[in-house]
């Protein structure tokens, strides 16, 4: 990378430019608002000694006008000039006492004070001799004369120069110190980023064993958080698909090796019309195994997607109970299960008919499969506190309490357990209830298990107006 294009060099050099930016507001703005400041002080006080002494030089005899006003300048700090008036029309003014014992040759033509004799007020300005600039007030005194004041502004502006030059040298120390500052600190602060990207190409090559992590407490450190967020949900990810490839892979073989098997024995022409019908029999559940774990797998990979769209229409329960109970009463008869229906009336919900119907084959299967020949199972239909429940109960043993955690996880069968499914029924049961705004409950006392599919209740007296709704889970891509 070009150390001019990094982080550091254009931090520094941004605060290099802030400093700069600074100093030249300050040449500009500050130092030349000194200079008026002390310039106006100045002519602020010649203006307020200029009528006394104008008073003193208009009563003094002509004998001591020499002394009065070399005293006046040494009251007022300034060259004192006293012009008089030699015509008024056209004006003009000749000097009658200067205290510069030297000469006047180069104030006799002061352009303050013939503007102070012709508008009859006082005047002041600056004026520049002999690349000395000064400070001047003219003030005409009462019968014509004219005072002038007049005083170097020499070591008021070196005083501002040496101000000014003191400044530049701060600067540009600044200017260094903003340079070297700002590159160490965005250094420090790239090397931060730089830990984040070289994090975040691991999680993307897919090496989620290293944890992301910043000791800090700024908005990098936020960043990294959530970095170890993603990583972990990742991870969880990873693990979880990985599971489900080996799992999946397990069921599908199981089977598979089954109809292998078989296939070979019937090619077998020895055996008899009774066992080749028990192998038929045997293939076909396979087949059914088979076909029931296709669909599944379709399901979850389905909702993994966030393509399986759902109905938001109107249920009645009890129908859909009534139906569940016509489908499985053959099964449940064959293995001496009393199947019955309980509703304390009619009970309407919100979802997708056929989803629901769906968790209420897995749920009523599974009861069915882990209870023993003989054990009650009961479909119920209820309300609560604007839910509808559709609800499977069985008098089994139940389901130890350390799993009951995990019977909804994919893949997942309690241990001991009759070895029937491929263990992705709940899981599918879950994931359906939850994209039609519901859930599946699990409750579990000794000798009762109990689960239960709950939906919106939809109120007999408040029609539903947007049937066939679609719902859709959103996607994960």
């Amino acid at each position: 990378m070009n150390p001019l294009r990094s982080v550091g060099a254009r931090l520094g050099l941004a605060l290099a430019v802030v400093v700069a930016a600074a100093l030249i507001l300050v040449d500009l703005i500050v130092v030349p608002s000194l200079e008026r400041n002390l310039i106006d002080a100045k002519l602020s006080q010649l203006s307020e000694a200029a009528p006394k002494i104008g008073s003193q030089l208009l009563n003094s005899a002509g004998y001591n006008i020499d002394e009065t006003i070399q005293s006046a300048a040494g009251s007022a700090d300034a060259r004192v000039v006293y012009f008089e008036v030699l015509t008024f029309n056209p004006p003009r003014l000749r000097v009658y006492a200067d205290s510069n014992p030297v000469t006047s040759a180069d104030i006799e033509n002061d352009a303050l004070a013939q503007r102070a004799f012709v508008e009859a007020r006082a005047v002041r300005g600056t004026t520049t001799l002999h690349g000395i600039r000064y400070a001047e007030v003219a003030y005409p005194v009462f019968g014509g004369p004219v005072v002038l004041l007049q005083s170097s502004l020499h070591d008021s502006l070196r005083s501002i120069n040496l101000v000014r030059r003191r400044l530049v040298v701060a600067g540009l120390i600044a200017l260094a110190a903003s340079l070297l500052v700002g590159y160490l600190a965005a250094s420090i602060f790239a090397r931060r980023i730089r830990r984040l990207e070289r994090a975040a190409d691991r999680i993307a090559s897919g090496d989620f064993s290293e944890p992301v992590v910043d000791s800090g407490r700024d908005e990098l450190a936020e960043l990294a958080a959530a970095f170890e967020r993603m990583r972990q949900r990742l991870a969880q990810l990873e693990h979880a698909r990985r599971e489900f490839i080996a799992n999946a892979s397990h069921e599908l073989r199981t089977p598979l090796f089954s109809l292998g098997g078989f296939l070979e024995l019937m090619a077998d022409e020895e055996l008899d019309p009774k066992t080749q019908s028990e192998f038929m029999t045997t293939m076909r559940e396979q087949v059914d195994r088979l076909a029931k774990l296709a669909t599944e797998l379709l399901d979850l990979s389905r909702l993994d997607a966030g393509r399986l769209t759902v109905l938001r229409e109107r249920i009645d329960l009890v129908d859909l109970a009534d139906t569940l109970a016509e489908e499985f009463r053959a099964v449940a008869r064959s293995t001496n299960h009393p199947l019955s229906i309980e509703s304390s009336g009619e009970v309407q919900a919100f979802g997708d008919e056929e989803r629901a119907l769906q968790i209420g084959r897995i749920l009523l299967d599974n009861a069915l499969v882990h209870t023993p020949g003989g054990t009650p199972v009961r479909i119920e239909v209820d309300q609560r506190d604007g839910e509808a429940l559709l609800a499977i109960e069985d008098d089994g043993p139940g389901i130890p309490s350390e799993h009951t955690g995990q019977v909804f996880d994919r893949f997942y069968r309690v241990e001991g357990s009759k070895a029937s499914g491929s263990g992705l029924g709940l899981a599918i049961a879950r994931e359906l209830g939850e994209l039609m705004n519901g859930s599946i409950e699990l409750d579990v006392a000794e000798g009762r298990t109990r689960f239960a599919l709950v939906l919106p209740a939809a109120p007999e007296d408040e029609p539903f107006s947007r049937e066939n709704e679609r719902l859709e889970e959103p996607s994960l891509q």
